[in-house]
């Protein structure tokens, strides 16, 4: 609709065992030892989509591929857009460039020949594109991404670039030019100081009612700005098995799975979405400009 800003509708397509939540006490190499979930759970959202007719990105891990190439082959005849979410999981800045261009080609080589088509975007495990790992933007571009989701602008221990560009924009790298579509964050001012707190979805989903993310999301549109919702299949799934690690891990896992779709169906309800590729394309070539990752914006 003309003037309305969509925003991205994003699904990483992964199993409840693969979180880098659990990965101390979940080898990569032990993955097929425990039952697979993603696939019930995917169509579940699938059909969740279907209800409120609209598309989304769905980006898929290599490993999942591999061993479901339906699963991604009724995604994408459902009408939405795959994407690339890597092959074995495995944060960016532990495994170095070389393992990470290994595992990415191998992950979209797969995701093409299941699909017949190009994949152009990328999302990266666990968010993990930080200051310690913008050589894979380079890797990226020389593999033939366009676009990139795979910055966080925040604080965290995990993941995050905190002065990092909020709002889509191009990354002008030795390699070339990717586009980066960040996960969306809204700045308050607490104390004198400039907050960034994070809307993406996700865990924060789970832990913050809906409305706060519905507020959030219409404040950055009357701006012209979209914004972007991810999620996980597992999210959606409170009857998956337990699995036994660190507290702290437990929690940002477990909490709030069994509310979770009725904060995405709230979301979908009132809100327009479309996959990440087409709200790019809807940008104006100067949209956002160039942007420079660790320049504030």
């Amino acid at each position: 609709m003309p003037g309305v800003v969509r925003n991205a509708l994003t699904v990483d397509v992964e199993d409840y065992f693969q979180v880098t939540a659990f990965e101390r006490v979940i080898e990569p190499d032990n993955w097929d030892r425990y039952p697979l979930r993603v696939g019930d759970n995917t169509r579940k959202i699938l059909q969740l989509f279907e209800r409120h007719d609209v598309k989304g990105t769905f980006f898929v891990l290599g490993w999942v591929a591999r061993r479901d190439p339906d699963l991604v082959r009724e995604i994408r005849r459902c009408g939405h857009e795959i994407a690339c979410h890597g092959y074995g999981h495995q944060l960016i800045y532990r495994i170095g460039p070389d393992a990470f261009r290994q595992d990415i080609r191998r992950a979209k080589e797969l995701l093409e020949d299941i699909t017949g088509e190009a994949v152009r975007g990328y999302r990266a495990p666990s968010y993990s594109i930080t200051a310690r790992s913008l050589w894979a933007l380079d890797i990226l571009i020389e593999e033939g991404f366009s676009y990139d989701s795979s910055i966080f602008p925040i604080m965290h221990d995990i993941y995050g670039i905190p002065d990092a560009p909020r709002f889509p924009h191009d990354i002008v790298r030795p390699a070339g030019t990717i586009r980066e579509f960040p996960i969306s964050t809204v700045q308050h001012r607490v104390f004198r100081r400039d907050l960034r707190l994070p809307v993406g979805g996700g865990g924060y989903l789970r832990l913050l009612p809906a409305v706060w993310f519905r507020r959030s999301f219409l404040r950055m549109n009357r701006a012209g700005i979209p914004a972007v919702l991810y999620f996980h299949p597992w999210e959606i799934d409170p009857g998956q098995p337990r699995i036994k690690a660190a507290l702290r891990s437990r929690f940002r896992h477990y909490l709030n799975l069994g509310k979770m779709e009725g904060r995405v169906t709230e979301l979908l309800s009132t809100l327009p979405f479309a996959p990440m590729g087409e709200v790019l394309a809807e940008l104006p070539d100067s949209g956002y400009g160039a942007g420079t990752v660790g320049a504030p914006r």
